[in-house]
C-alpha cells in the first residue's frame, strides 16, 4: 500500500506491507531527532520483505531499523528505503533444550521476560538492553559481563540474495559488532538459555534494573553508552580489562561531564551518555560528541569510538557555538554511581536489525 508519490516510489517493487513516502523519524528515535526517511518499507512478513529486496533495483540504498534506540538520525533524513519490521517479526517461541526463538522485531525486554517465564536462564542481560534482538544481534548487544555471542545458537537473515540461516560462528561477532552486511536485515534469532527456577530468574533481572537505574539516566532522552570503551569490553573484568580505559573516565577526567550544546548535553550522572534535553537537534547532538571526543584525544591521547550510529544526510556546517563548560559540581576523574567506581553500562544498544 503506498500513500503518496514519490519520485522513488515508481522504481520500488510493488508489496504487500506499506510503504511510506517521506515518513518522518524523529518521533520513531529515542532522541527524538532526525528528518524524514525517503521511504519507509514494513514488510507484511519474510516472504514480503524477501521479494521486495530481491527485485530491488541495485542503485537504491537500503537500511535496516528496529527502534532507534542505538541511532542518530541526521536533521537532513535518510536517503533510499528504510526497512523498519512489524508485529510479523516481533514472535517469541519456547523451544525445546532451553531455547527461545524470537523475532527480530521483539523487544529485548520481551524477550527475557518470557525467557524468565519458561524457567529459561542466561538471558537476564537482555532485560536492561533498550532495543530489538534484531539490533542485539548484529552489534553483539550486552551489559553486566554478558554479550548476544553467549546465547546466540543462529539467525535467519534476509539480504538481496534471499534469506539465509547463519550458525553464530558465521557472524564474526566482536565487541559491539559483527560481520553483518548493513544491507543485512536480521528476522529471527534462536537463543540458548539454562534450567532455572523463574522466580530466581526474575529476581535476578530486578536487581540489575535497579543497579541501572542508579547509576545511569534512565528517563532522559538518551540511546545509552554513546562511545566505545577503548579496552574493548564493558567492564566484564576480564584479564584484558584492566578498568583503566573506560569510556566515562577519559571523558570525565576531559572535563565533559554536563558539557552542553543547544539543548545536547552530556549527563551528569553517567558521562558516557548524550542526551536530549528537549530541544536538540541531530547536528547539536553529533557535534557535541564530536567536541567530546577531541577534548578526551587531546587530555588522554586516545581517540574515543562512536558506538552510537549516525546515519542520514548531513545538511549545512556543524552548529559553531562554543559549548557550554559544566558547572564545576564535581571534580573529573570522581567515579560515576557505580559499584567500584567502574562503568555500569545498561547496554542500550541498537533495537532493529540495523543496528538501532
Amino acid at each position: 500500500m503506498t500513500t503518496a508519490m514519490h519520485p522513488l516510489l515508481s522504481r520500488l517493487p510493488p508489496v504487500r506491507g506499506r510503504l511510506i513516502p517521506d515518513r518522518p523519524l524523529a518521533e520513531l528515535t529515542w532522541l527524538r531527532v532526525g528528518g524524514p526517511a525517503d521511504v519507509l518499507f514494513q514488510p507484511a512478513d519474510a516472504e514480503d520483505l524477501a521479494a521486495f529486496l530481491a527485485a530491488l533495483p541495485g542503485d537504491i540504498p537500503v537500511l535496516p531499523v528496529g527502534v532507534f534506540s542505538n541511532m542518530i538520525v541526521r536533521d537532513g533524513g535518510i536517503e533510499g528505503v528504510v526497512i523498519r519490521l512489524g508485529r510479523a517479526f516481533a514472535g517469541i517461541e519456547v523451544l525445546p533444550g532451553h531455547r527461545l526463538r524470537a523475532g527480530a522485531a521483539a523487544l529485548d525486554a520481551r524477550v527475557a521476560e518470557a525467557a524468565a517465564a519458561a524457567g529459561i536462564a542466561g538471558l537476564e542481560f537482555l532485560r536492561t538492553i533498550p532495543g530489538t534482538i534484531g539490533g542485539a544481534v548484529r552489534m553483539n548487544a550486552g551489559c553486566y559481563g554478558r554479550y548476544v555471542a553467549d546465547v546466540l545458537v543462529e539467525a535467519t537473515v534476509i539480504d538481496r540474495a534471499g534469506p539465509r540461516r547463519l550458525p553464530a560462528a558465521a557472524l564474526g561477532l566482536g565487541y559491539r559488532s559483527s560481520a553483518l552486511p548493513p544491507e543485512a536485515v536480521v528476522v529471527e534469532a534462536v537463543l540458548q538459555g539454562r534450567p532455572d527456577a523463574p522466580a530466581a530468574i526474575a529476581a535476578r533481572m530486578a536487581e540489575a534494573l535497579a543497579r541501572r537505574a542508579a547509576t545511569q539516566p534512565v528517563g532522559a532522552r538518551s540511546c545509552g553508552s554513546t562511545f566505545r570503551n577503548p579496552a574493548g569490553r564493558s567492564s566484564t573484568g576480564l584479564p584484558d580489562d584492566d578498568h583503566a580505559l573506560k569510556a566515562w573516565r577519559l571523558i570525565d577526567q576531559a572535563g565533559c561531564r554536563g558539557l552542553r550544546l543547544g539543548g545536547a548535553q552530556i549527563s551528569e550522572m553517567h558521562a558516557n551518555f548524550l542526551i536530549n534535553t528537549g530541544s536538540a537537534t541531530a547536528a547539536e547532538l553529533e557535534a557535541l560528541g564530536e567536541e567530546v571526543r577531541k577534548r578526551v584525544l587531546k587530555s588522554s591521547g586516545i581517540r574515543l569510538e562512536w558506538e552510537v550510529a549516525r546515519v542520514g544526510r548531513i545538511t549545512g556546517p556543524a552548529p559553531s557555538a562554543r559549548p557550554s563548560d559544566p558547572a564545576p559540581h564535581q571534580p573529573a576523574g570522581a567515579p560515576d554511581r557505580a559499584e567500584g567506581g567502574g562503568q555500569e553500562e545498561g547496554g542500550r544498544e541498537d533495537g532493529g536489525s540495523g543496528g538501532a
